[in-house]
């Protein structure tokens, strides 16, 4: 979850660092430090974000042309200055940044207490900082060898750069479970959590597998190693990423940047997908599984958070248009359990980042057990893109604000891509229908745009809503998951309460709650339900509920009865939560900053959820 960031070479490494630091905050934003070497080691570190940070080392020396940076979420230990990273071994000779949990190390600390260890912070990265530089001492290692030999008596999830001041013309970087990304330049290297803090100084990079070890020198070259200590041939990657789409451009948010990017990032994830004219459709990651996942005898899709939400998306438009079985799990429950999966199964995971270390552990159990693992992810070179044995890049770009908008569009289109294909393919949709399919699947991105055109309206409306303490989101079948998603928003950046429920579920609890005071939040597009949703509205107005609903532009019916409604373009059901999400999505914006909120850094957040 927290980000890090390392340079070596020619250049100052602070600016460096700090602007990595700056793009990776969304990973984290509950302290920060640097440590930077010239001559002698220097670490700064400050509760808070980045910027004070800034603020702390004004006026003092940050000269260095070797240094390493951390912003934090925390695991173990409350966030303040001393539980902000770098951490130091206990000689001071090392200095570690750490993105990850060590699982084991209460059981490490006691034992290095008994040999005279004195620890001043509350975290696990400290323990293994003082693991690694006592084996170093011990046997007077190469810093290399006793991170190696270090990592085997740890258990966990890791990231980690470390810096000798005794030889600072090299870092050493390992990772297990947990994103690293080196950058090669020209006589400079840089280590990040991932790419976006290398955009600007270098297009090449290496993606480093789990269980490597990476050392990278001043002189420029560098080795990489397994734990096992086999010297590895890397994979150096050109890094296609825009500068421009790391920062806010004209908006005040990157949440509403991201809103407002849609239009055209789901016409970048259908890009070379679709084509209703020549009525074709076509989807590389499935055509080359074809065979295995066209006999599949059941999908089940493994995600967290809104991710999980777009996969219950998914179950109604695989079940309805390809007619396959499929079952929704949470990653973090899906692993824990001894759930049946067979070698006849398809296990699809979804994560916007691909690191997201339950959706990960989740893979490996299926591909344990034989089941072909297909990845939908956004990040290009990630974990998840890598394990798998086929998949869907997204092409959402980089999502920079924590509440995740435009990553969920692209999820729930790739998979309304993949259901359609495999529908037509498996003779389950008629070929008219296929071909209306297509021409309406081209439409979406302008109707996103125009369904933007609410966001002056719900500007006004959030300000009648910035007192609420709870609100419930309804809607049926493909908005069922729709509301899920839109209370998860509104809870992630307002920090109001809210729940999402199938509408007919309201009356067996929910509507215990509803009186004047609370506003429902009902989606109320669905053409086979529509006559079912009113009455749900009805039996909210008989409470004294406040009713917002979601129409279809031109609705006559429903508009008479909710107190607020907000229209929507007109469109073939599947591709209804394309459309309902986008005021949703702006609602929880507008009330969320008309209550003061930090909208892209939400508290106790974090963008990629790497430990478990």
């Amino acid at each position: 979850m927290c980000g890090i960031v390392a340079y070596i070479g020619k250049k100052e490494a602070y600016p460096i660092i700090i602007k990595g630091l700056k793009r990776l905050e969304y990973r984290g934003y509950d302290s920060a430090g640097v440590a930077l070497f010239n001559e002698d080691l220097r670490v700064y570190k400050k509760k808070g974000k980045v910027n004070d940070l800034v603020s702390f080392v004004k006026g003092k020396n940050l000269e260095g042309h070797v240094g390493i940076g951390h912003t934090r979420w925390a695991t173990h230990g409350e966030p303040n200055d001393i539980n902000a990273h770098p951490h130091t071994s206990d000689d001071g000779r090392l200095t570690i940044i750490h993105n990850g949990i060590i699982e084991n190390y209460a059981t490490l600390k006691e034992a290095l207490i008994k040999e005279g260890h004195t620890f001043t912070s509350d975290t696990d990265t400290e323990v293994l900082i003082h693991l690694i530089g006592t084996l170093q001492d011990k046997d007077n290692l190469k810093l290399e060898e006793a991170v190696r030999i270090a990592l085997s008596q740890v258990v966990g999830a890791y990231a980690i750069v470390i810096l000798d001041k005794d030889d600072p013309t090299k870092l050493v970087a390992a990772r297990k479970a947990s994103p690293l990304v080196l950058g090669i330049g020209q006589n400079e290297f840089f280590l990040a959590s991932d790419a976006t803090p290398l955009v600007g100084y270098t297009s090449q990079v290496v993606y480093l597998n789990d269980e490597e070890i990476a050392v990278v020198s001043n002189d420029g070259t560098f080795e990489i190693k397994t734990f096992d200590n086999e010297i590895q041939t890397p994979y150096v990657q050109r890094l296609n990423m825009n500068i421009e789409k790391l920062e806010k451009g004209d908006y005040e948010h990157f949440m509403l940047k991201e809103i407002y990017e849609q239009p055209n990032t789901i016409a970048d994830c259908m890009r070379g997908r679709v084509n209703a004219a020549a009525g074709w459709l076509k989807m590389g990651g499935i055509e080359v599984q074809e065979e295995r996942i066209f006999n599949a005898k059941r999908f089940i899709m493994a995600a967290c958070g809104t991710s999980w939400h777009a996969a219950l998306i998914g179950e109604y438009l695989f079940e309805e248009l390809a007619r396959i079985p499929v079952e929704v799990e949470y990653a973090s429950e899906l692993r824990y359990r001894n759930p049946i999966i067979n070698k006849d199964d398809v296990v699809i995971a979804l994560s916007q980042s691909g690191e997201t270390a339950d959706t990960m552990a989740a893979l490996e159990l299926a591909k344990e057990k034989g089941a072909l693992i297909y990845g939908i992810v956004n990040s290009v070179g990630s974990s998840i893109s890598r394990i798998t044995d086929s998949g869907s890049y997204i092409h959402a770009g980089p999502e920079i604000g924590v509440a995740s908008t435009k990553a969920f569009t692209g999820q729930v289109t790739a998979l309304t891509l993949m259901a359609i294909y495999m529908g037509y393919k498996r003779g389950t949709i008629p070929k008219s229908y296929y071909h209306q399919l297509l021409e309406g699947l081209e439409k979406i991105p302008a109707k996103v745009k125009e369904a933007l055109e609410c966001d002056n309206q719900i500007k006004k409306l959030a300000t009648k809503f910035i007192n609420t303490n709870h609100t419930l989101y309804l809607g049926r079948g493909y908005n069922f998951p729709v509301a899920l998603e839109g209370a998860l928003k509104l809870k992630e950046i307002s920090y109001i309460h809210a729940e999402g429920y199938p509408a007919a579920e309201m009356k067996h609890g929910p509507i215990a709650l509803i009186d004047e005071n609370m506003p429902v939040v009902v989606i109320a597009t669905n053409k086979s339900a529509y006559e079912k949703i009113a009455s749900n509205i009805q039996e909210v107005k008989a409470r004294k509920g406040i009713v917002i609903a979601i129409v279809t532009k031109g609705d006559t019916e429903i508009s008479k009865i909710a107190d607020y409604t907000i229209e929507i373009p007109d469109t073939e059901e599947p591709f209804t939560p394309l459309l309902s999400v986008i005021p949703l999505q702006l609602l929880s914006y507008h009330i969320a900053l008309a209550r003061g909120c930090n909208v892209d850094q939400p508290r106790n957040l974090a963008k990629s959820v790497t430990v478990e």
